[in-house]
């Protein structure tokens, strides 16, 4: 069973969402539900980005090896073409 929150809507707002309702056929709840997961995914979406992003520096920062975007591009229009594409060369290492 689902535990209970309480939350306190502006006016303005729930009357937008009691408007979104009754258009959409849905209750306030479940857009509310909604709104909350869609919202909570994005943060989770968000967190992992940047974690990913940071070890992506550590990494680069180890190894030493940069690339042009140019570079990666080509490369990836070439993956895309053929699967068998040479990675490109470094930067600077």
């Amino acid at each position: 069973m689902a535990a209970t929150t309480t939350i306190r809507l502006p006016p303005k707002l729930r009357a937008r969402l009691g408007s979104l309702a009754k258009q959409t056929g849905r209750s306030a709840h479940s857009l509310i539900v909604e709104a909350v997961e869609r919202h909570a995914d994005y943060e989770e979406q968000m967190r992992s980005l940047v974690k990913e992003a940071l070890a992506a520096d550590v990494e680069i920062e180890k190894s030493g090896e940069v690339f042009r975007s140019e570079d990666v591009h080509a490369w990836m229009n070439r993956l895309a073409a053929d699967k068998a594409a040479a990675r490109p060369r470094p930067w600077r290492k």
